[in-house]
């Protein structure tokens, strides 16, 4: 066990960057209000991102909050289509070893290289401290999860 306290890498909430068509169409056609709702429940979806876990919490009446541990992160992926590239966003894909949630999508955070590498470098270190490894097969553990073939 680290003596290590969990460090925040960063943490807010989806920019507004990602309603940018939705924004420009209430000049037009949506109605305002529709606008409103958006920004509330935009406002009321909440990213941590720590050196142990990425807590998601998202609702605007009633809450449900998600946490995974950073060592069940298999693989990420950042992707940043023109607009959120503009705002200097992007959505960042994790894909877990979680059987409830093997997609972690964090929408239209920083598109900052140095927050991801930390995220990286915190997913290893939690892999080493819980003594797991991540296999060419699937799955986080301490062996191998390759298929078991009857008769071998």
């Amino acid at each position: 066990m680290s003596d290590t306290p969990e460090q925040i890498l960063w943490k807010g909430s989806p920019s507004a960057a990602q309603d940018f068509w939705l924004n420009l169409s209430c000049l037009l056609v949506v109605p305002i209000p529709w606008a409103l709702w958006r920004w509330w429940h935009r406002s009321s979806h909440r990213i941590e991102i720590t050196t142990e876990r990425v807590r998601v919490t998202q609702g605007v009446f009633t809450k449900r909050t998600d946490e995974l541990e950073l060592y069940r992160v298999r693989d990420m992926t950042f992707l940043q289509p023109f607009i959120l590239g503009v705002c200097g966003r992007g959505d960042l894909q994790l894909d877990t070893d979680d059987v409830t949630t093997p997609v972690v999508l964090l929408p239209c955070i920083p598109a900052d290289p140095s927050l991801r590498d930390q995220l990286r470098k915190a997913v290893e270190s939690c892999r080493d401290r819980k003594r797991t490894r991540v296999s060419e097969f699937g799955g986080t553990g301490g062996h191998d999860h390759d298929h078991d073939h009857p008769g071998s």
